[in-house]
């Protein structure tokens, strides 16, 4: 998996902590307390570990950029506008949510809703990536611009990128729009319509 960026003593910390885990509910414990980006630490109200499905292993993963508002208040992923975008069109691409894990690359809400910085991105990647180990989805699906590049590098463009599995690690990495940017372009949006069919195009995969 490509390494990101920056990586610094506080991201060699978080990878040993998320390591150690043994399991699904022992990472989260380990995650919510979780101080390796002062900024997001001191302003966030939850650490938004994500969601895993209870039966066992995802059919699919889910992973967004970084929790919003409506997130950080409840702790829970893609629980706002976008994620009710998102639970819409993965009905209408035939796929459940309950099946799949809903992460971010980065846990805590940046203030303002801002990008995640190269540095938070790489403290946090140490909780992504063991997330990945233990649920070991066979295809993930990245939302937005700095999902598919925690995937498939920082040169990623993500018109390019689209329409097509990327083997990253043995699992199938589709990369795509954002729900909000989907929201941003309206309902009859490139967005939308990019990030219905890819979800649609998954949807075949698994089949």
């Amino acid at each position: 998996m490509t390494r990101p960026p920056r990586f610094d003593a506080a991201a060699e910390e978080v990878a040993r902590v998320a390591a150690a885990a043994l399991d699904w509910d022992a990472l989260a414990a380990a995650a919510r307390p979780c101080v390796a980006c002062p900024e997001l630490a001191a302003t966030r109200q939850h650490v938004v570990v994500g969601d895993a499905p209870a039966g066992g292993r995802p059919r699919f993963a889910l992973v967004g950029e970084a929790p919003g508002a409506n997130e950080d208040q409840t702790g829970r992923p893609f629980v706002g506008k976008s994620g009710q975008l998102l639970d819409q069109l993965l009905a209408e691409a035939g796929l459940a949510r309950a099946e799949a894990a809903v992460l971010n690359i980065v846990k805590c809400r940046p203030p303002g809703n801002r990008t995640p910085k190269a540095p938070e991105v790489a403290r946090c990647s140490g909780w992504l990536r063991r997330q990945l180990e233990l649920l070991d989805p066979p295809v993930v699906v990245a939302l937005g611009l700095s999902s598919a590049k925690w995937f498939l590098g920082p040169r990623t463009v993500l018109a390019e990128a689209r329409g097509r599995a990327h083997d990253v690690d043995g699992r199938a990495v589709w990369a795509t729009y954002h729900p909000s940017a989907a929201i941003r372009f309206g309902p009859n949006g490139a967005p939308r319509a990019g990030l219905l069919a890819d979800l649609t195009a998954v949807a075949g995969t698994l089949a």
